[in-house]
């Protein structure tokens, strides 16, 4: 329903009761930064908090984007709604009185505020009523389950609030319309009874069940999930949709997690609410569960709200059901994680156990050393195509090749699926290194018709493009420059091959040579090794107050569909723009002592003579291998080019 013209004392009173921390803080992570708050902005992609809460004036603000406003603009942006849903939302939120300037809206929206919080109140009622009956003689079967089978605690069934359903077909009926005269129609919109289909009158939903209330992110039982004590099916029974509650909408625990989630930085999702609550009993409580469906991306969005990383652990059952619920969790949200919206890891315990099982033998740490080895989702993709399978058959090794193409296929980010093209030429080069090149440009050949490459920005005239292994090919009066940018590219897109090219360059003493470049290796090298995760970002960010210096290397910050090709063949391009940086100097160093030698006199200076010619012979026979391996180095790449 529309609502033209709410009454202005509403919304003054929506204005005055929502605190702009409690309403940004569900959907962005915020950490106390003098008097106000900061976090990443909802509104625009950075790795940098720009985004401002204060209490104080009850604003909110942007550096980056310059979105700002009061708790209804930021709701009204985000959401994509109305002013006059968002008011009423915020209404509902913080019990305010909705007014319109009609007397028949204002009647209509009374009703269904009214509906909402009845539904809220016998929820509560009924989460009492099932706690209640736990403890009476005809839930011991329940409460032995909990605490025999489960191993919970009191205080872990307290938390949780479990509880359990009697076994008669009408004793919440009768308890709620009865005693408590609530009408039979509101409690069958709050998914508790069932009308019969014949002789009239109710049933109760849920019957002989152990009794697990689900929570809003506010913490309001919205329904409730029951499990068998018998031979009934389904083993769990979860409420129907109503107006409080919508299964593909909704995180078990996450009103108990949120907070965790935000301390820990990431979230943990299990198939199951045991699962859920042995990890909460056992202290890890940055975990939710899915409700029988397949995790959604709007379930992901909710969790998102309180992780700075976007760090999402899958610890689904490592049984083929898991493995499928796995497959069809990654499938719901696999466009956000292609595109780096979600950092995603795949948790499959050992011996197919879930993690309630698992927890019974082992330790918290345990657990918590099975996350931080739980490998990347792409990862553990891969390891399920190539599981079982030989390589070295012909139609394994298609099989496999396949199933690679098409994961890389679908990676927008050009960092990772550099990286992911790389490894997977490494799989199916079985140890062969010479193989590795060949492999990524048959790689990038069956990938190439959807591959969409960044292109760096234009700065000005003074920046020249030197971005493609070409040019070191075939313009030797360029050179260096080519080589020494080269390198450097590598070293910021590429973490992997770091060390080594590091490694190298002190190993042979090579020295940047163009003052740019060394300004560039400076920054690099002053980023301490705790930061190199983020160091693209982090030293763009510093060369940006050196306008001149930036001018002519901002290019490296970006690879060009030609650049990233080159950067494929990393081993290949690494040992070219090393001997190219080399090349150079030992041609300095041949010339520089073939001049001392034929400005010396032998009969004069003997030593001296006889010094420079060895130092002068030994340098240009090291420049004269150099420039024949580099020649070869031309010809492969000239021939994989080809290919």
């Amino acid at each position: 329903m529309q609502i033209q013209r709410l009454h202005p004392n509403t919304i003054e009173e929506v204005k005055q009761r929502a605190d702009i921390y409690d309403v940004v803080s569900e959907y962005v992570v915020l950490r106390k930064r003098g008097k106000d708050f900061v976090g990443l902005c909802p509104f625009h992609n950075e790795k940098t908090p720009s985004f401002t809460v204060s209490q104080t004036k009850q604003m909110y603000y942007c550096f980056g984007c310059q979105a700002g406003g009061n708790a209804i603009k930021f709701l009204m942006e985000l959401e994509k709604t109305s002013f006059s849903e968002v008011v009423l939302n915020l209404a509902r939120r913080y019990q305010v009185p909705v007014k319109t300037l009609e007397f028949e809206q204002t009647q209509e929206l009374q009703r269904q505020l009214s509906l909402r919080e009845q539904l809220y109140e016998v929820l509560a009622l009924v989460g009492q009523f099932y706690q209640h009956a736990i403890k009476q003689p005809q839930g011991e079967q329940a409460l032995n389950y909990l605490i025999s089978d489960r191993q919970l605690s009191e205080n872990t069934i307290q938390q949780f609030a479990l509880g359990y359903a009697p076994s008669g077909w009408e004793t919440l009926y009768r308890y709620l319309v009865d005693n408590k005269r609530y009408p039979a129609q509101l409690v069958e919109q709050a998914g508790l009874i069932k009308p019969r289909k014949e002789g009239g009158g109710y049933y109760d939903v849920f019957r002989n069940r152990l009794m697990i209330p689900i929570h809003d992110v506010m913490g309001r039982i919205i329904g409730f999930g029951g499990r068998t004590l018998g031979e009934e099916q389904p083993k769990y029974l979860n409420s129907p949709e109503t107006e409080l509650f919508n299964k593909g909408k909704t995180l078990f625990a996450l009103d108990k997690a949120k907070t965790g989630i935000s301390q820990m930085d990431g979230a943990v999702v299990v198939e199951g609410y045991f699962d859920a609550i042995a990890l909460h009993a056992a202290g890890i409580n940055n975990v939710v569960a899915s409700l029988g469906t397949a995790f959604s991306a709007e379930q992901a969005r909710l969790v998102l709200r309180y992780t700075d990383s976007k760090l999402i652990v899958f610890n689904f059952d490592a049984d083929a059901a898991g493995v499928n619920a796995t497959e069809r969790a990654i499938g719901e949200i696999a466009e956000l994680a292609y595109k780096g919206e979600v950092k995603l890891k795949i948790l499959n315990i050992p011996d197919g156990k879930d993690a309630d099982e698992y927890l019974q033998a082992h330790t918290p740490e345990d657990y918590h050393q099975l996350l931080a080895n739980a490998p990347l989702w792409l990862d553990w993709q891969i390891e399920k195509i190539i599981k079982d399978k030989d390589l070295k058959q012909a139609s394994d090794f298609q099989q496999v090749s396949q199933g690679l193409v098409k994961i890389l296929k679908n990676i927008v980010n050009n960092d990772t699926r550099s990286y992911y093209v790389s490894h997977c030429a490494e799989i199916l080069s079985l140890g062969d290194t010479k193989l590795i090149p060949l492999r990524i440009e048959n790689l990038l050949t069956q990938i190439s018709p959807t591959v969409s490459y960044g292109k760096p920005k234009t700065t000005g005239n003074k920046r020249k493009s030197v971005t493609s292994l070409q040019k070191v090919t075939s313009s030797e009066g360029n050179l260096l420059e080519v080589a020494e940018g080269l390198l450097l590219q590598i070293y910021l897109h590429c973490p992997e091959y770091r060390e080594s090219i590091f490694n190298t360059l002190e190993e042979k003493d090579l020295q940047f040579s163009l003052s740019h470049h060394r300004f560039l290796w400076q920054q690099i090298l002053e980023i301490s090794e705790d930061k190199e995760d983020n160091l693209l970002s982090m030293v763009q960010d510093r060369c940006l107050e050196f306008p001149a210096e930036m001018d002519l290397i901002s290019h490296l910050f970006y690879l060009n569909e030609k650049t990233q090709k080159d950067i494929l063949r990393i081993p290949l391009v690494i040992q070219d723009a090393m001997a190219c940086m080399e090349i150079v100097i030992r041609e300095k160093r041949y010339r520089h002592f073939l001049k001392l030698w034929e400005e010396t006199d032998p009969k004069t200076e003997p030593e001296s003579y006889q010094f420079y010619y060895q130092a002068f012979f030994k340098e240009q026979q090291l420049f004269e291998e150099l420039c024949q391996k580099r020649q070869s180095l031309k010809e492969l790449l000239g021939m994989i080019q080809r290919e």
